[in-house]
Formats: structure tokens, sequence, C-alpha cells
């Protein structure tokens, strides 16, 4: 009776459609009710959006062939194995992601690449605001008799009430939608995916000779892993932290992979065709636009609904986590008054590209390389850390590494964890030394390194070789904290 009680009160704190109390606190067993299926689903719907579409053309841009663009289509939708090795984690641990990353670098030391990530998704869920206020725009322009600035204002009204109410409701009430999502606004884009195919340039595409390996394929790569895999591995552990200890990694991994890879296989293959006959599709100021255009008139609504639709159910999760981030920063809010901040910087970072800039691929490129270094550095280190350092199986993230104080009085970690922070930081200096994009030209990215976008890859690698080399591989648990700090 008192087993039963205790898991009525906690799974009173995530019930679908009311508000979530739980913040960065670690899950109870008993509220741990997560399913593969709702994993699978999360991942999916957060991929289904039409910007996938113009990864595709992206990638043909680099001047690949259809050989070379399909090994980067399937390359980059395995970046998602990464974000499935660190559910595993969510599962270990129990809290979200960014908070079991204290665990790596220490409590304070942690605030850093923290930052990282929560620039990270507030830059994606102005992104997906952005393209779905287009296509909310050509959709509402079919029979509304308004100006191109009112038919903003309503759409970017709209778009952001229906992510802000799923961010708010948080992750129990983000598993149902998600799934329905899946099931609805999956089956129109492929209807529009299978309505694009047919304008194909076969001859073209089929007749394009080999691009450079180094200076196209490379660079085309690493894009597609930077806005795919690696952009939500930060987020991982926030939708794995509901699961039962019980559940099998294996499992984890693949139910994470397949559901992010799944859906952009098949969206980025159409972008690749698509883009045959329309190559503007990579530098379209409005992708939304550029993708309609090759569509039958009558086409049009289903296919605007599609892309609103899935772009909704990603900027959804990257509220949802970038609340998480605040919270793990100490902001002194609940989880569900941490939208606000959120709902601040993309409405002017949304007002700003749709009504000021009107320039979409040159912003979003230079927003992928740079915060895909310090986000490739903080995932070197975490995978380093998961696959290195021998933790204890019964208790990985001891309370002492998560929530302090006592982890200012352990072994191995303090409020800095020295040897995690210094890889971090080398991984992120010699990944920028490297990057060449508008905003930021590093002082070796000349002659093969201008524009081969390879600084992502190095500073993943030299943030995890370096975190092997400065820390040993076995330690002791510091003590368990009375009280968490940032919950």
């Amino acid at each position: 009776m008192k087993w039963e009680a205790s898991q009525d009160r906690a799974a009173a704190s995530n019930r679908p459609w009311q508000v979530e109390t739980n913040g960065v606190n670690r899950i109870a067993e008993g509220e741990r009710a997560g399913t593969l299926a709702d994993l699978f689903w999360i991942w999916f719907a957060a991929n289904i959006g039409i910007l996938a579409i113009v990864y595709g053309g992206i990638i043909l841009s680099f001047g690949l062939n259809v050989i070379q663009g399909l090994i980067v289509v399937l390359l980059g939708s395995a970046s998602f194995f990464l974000v499935g090795a660190f559910s595993v984690a969510g599962r270990d641990g129990g809290a979200p992601m960014m908070t079991l990353s204290r665990a790596v670098f220490g409590i304070w030391g942690n605030i850093a690449p923290n930052l990282v990530s929560w620039v990270s998704l507030v830059g994606w869920e102005t992104l997906t605001v952005i393209t779905g206020t287009f296509a909310l725009m050509a959709l509402f322009g079919m029979v509304l008799p308004l100006g191109t600035a009112p038919l903003a204002i309503l759409s970017m009204i709209v778009m952001l009430g229906l992510t802000i109410v799923a961010g708010l409701l948080g992750q129990a009430t983000l598993v149902v939608i998600q799934t329905w999502a899946s099931y609805l606004f999956g089956v129109l884009t492929l209807l529009v995916a299978a309505f694009l195919i047919p304008g194909t340039h076969w001859h073209t595409l089929l007749d394009r000779p080999a691009g450079p390996w180094l200076g196209g394929f490379v660079p085309a790569l690493t894009i597609v892993v930077a806005g795919t895999g690696l952009s939500w591995a930060n987020a991982a552990a926030d939708y794995s932290r509901y699961l039962p200890r019980q559940m099998r990694s294996a499992s984890i991994v693949w139910a994470s992979a397949l559901g992010g890879a799944l859906p952009l296989i098949a969206l980025m293959s159409t972008g690749l065709l698509l883009a045959t006959h329309d190559p503007s599709i990579a530098t379209a100021s409005n992708p939304i636009s550029a993708i309609q255009s090759a569509l039958p008139a009558w086409a049009a609504v289903p296919y605007l609904i599609a892309a609103a639709g899935g772009l909704v159910t990603e900027a959804n999760l990257s509220l949802y986590s970038s609340g998480l981030n605040l919270l793990n920063m100490f902001v002194p809010w609940p989880r569900y008054q941490t939208v606000l901040i959120d709902a601040v910087i993309v409405v002017l970072g949304t007002v700003y590209v749709v009504l000021v800039a009107q320039n979409f691929f040159g912003p979003f490129e230079s927003f992928l390389v740079l915060l895909g270094v310090g986000l490739a550095a903080w995932a070197g280190a975490f995978l380093a850390h998961q696959l290195w350092r021998c933790q204890d199986p019964q208790n990985p993230y001891p309370d002492g590494w998560l929530y302090g104080p006592a982890a200012s009085t352990g072994a191995a970690h303090r409020g800095v964890s020295w040897p995690a922070v210094i890889a971090w930081g080398a991984g992120v200096v010699v990944g920028l030394s490297f990057t060449s994009s508008p905003l930021f030209h590093g002082p070796f990215a000349y002659g093969i390194f201008a524009s081969s976008s390879l600084e992502v890859v190095f500073a993943f690698i030299v943030s995890a070789l370096l975190l092997v080399i400065l820390t040993p591989r076995s330690h002791t648990a510091p003590p368990t904290a009375a009280r968490p700090v940032g919950d």
C-alpha cells in the first residue's frame, strides 16, 4: 500500500495534458513508465520536418554525385546512434542530459558546456519556428487577404502558441503529441515526397561526376551530422530518463537511432532528387516556397500542413529541453516558467529573419558550424566518460556528482572537474582554429582546411582523447548529497 501511494504521487508529477512538475531532479523508480515505443516516436516526430529535404539540397550543392550524396545521407542519419548511446545514460541516471553532464565536468565546470547546449537548443527552436512561420504564411495567405507583415505576425503567434503549450505541459504530453504527429504528419510528409519524386531530372542526377571527397563530401557530411544527431545529443537523456532501469541498453540505442534516422533518410533522399531540377533549394531565403514551387498547385495545402506540423514537433522538444538547460544553470524558476525566456528570444530571432534579414541559408550554416564545434567537444568528452571511466553499474551517477554540495569533497570530482573542462576547452579551441564561416575564420582554416568542415571532427576527437589521457580509469564516488542544487 505504501509503495502504491508513492507511485501515485510520483505519477502525478508527469501526466499527459497536465503541467509536469519535474525539473532537473532524478526521476523516481515508481514514475519510470516509459517505453521503447515512446522513445522511437519522440525522435521520429522530431525529424519529419520539411527542413530535412533542404539538407538533401545542401548535400548536392557541394558538387557530389548520387552515390556520394546517398552515403552522406546514410552516415549523417547514423549520427543518431550517438543520441541512442546518451539515452542509455538517461536510463542509468534518471536525470536530464545536461544534469548528467555534471558527472563529467563537475557542477560548476558544467556551466560553460551547458550554456553552449542551451544556445544551441534555443537556436534550433528559433530556426524551426522561422521555417514553420514561412509555411503558415503561405497557408494563411491562400485564404486571408493580408499583407506580408500581418501574415508573418499571425503565423508567428500560431507557431509559437502551439510550440509553447506542448513544451509547457511536459514529457508525458510530448510523448502523446509526438506519437500522433508521427502518424499524421509522417503520412502527409511521405505523400509530399511522393509528389516531388516524379519531377526528378534523372539524367542530371545520374550523370553527375564525383565531387571532391575532402572539399565536398566531408563538409556535406559534417553539416548533416551537426544538424541532426549531434544537435540532439545534448537532449537525449531528457526523454529516456523515464525508462525503467531494467530496459536493455541495446534496445534503447536502436529505438533512438531508428526513430531519428528513418525519416531523415527518406526526406534527405527526396531533397537530393528535388535539387536536380531546383538547385536553389540549398540557398533559398524561403525554403518552404522553394519546395512548394516544385509541387502541383492542388498539393499546396497538404504540403503546408505537413511542413508546419512537422516543424512544431521539432520545436516542442527544443523548447522543453532548453528549459531544463536553464534550470541546470541555476535559474530559480520552475521548469514551466523558463519557456518565457526562450519565447522572448525566439520571437526576436524570428522577427529579425522573417521581416528584416530575409535570409535563411547563410545564418543557418554559420550557426550549425560554430555551435557544432562546442557540442562536438562536449559529446566527445561525455562519450569518453561513458566508455572509459569505471562506474558503479548500480549507481553510475551518484547524487554527489549531480547535485552537490558533496561533490566538492570527492577525490575525483570537485566543483570543477579540471581534466574534463580542459579537454572540452582544448576541443573547442582546436575546432574553432579550423573553422571557416561567415561569422568566424580560424587561423588554420586555409588550404585543404578552408572548406573541409573538419572542425567538428577535430573537436570531438581532441576532447575525447584528452579526457582519456588526463583522467584515471577508476575512481571512487563522492558521498551522496543531502540536498540537490539547482532543482
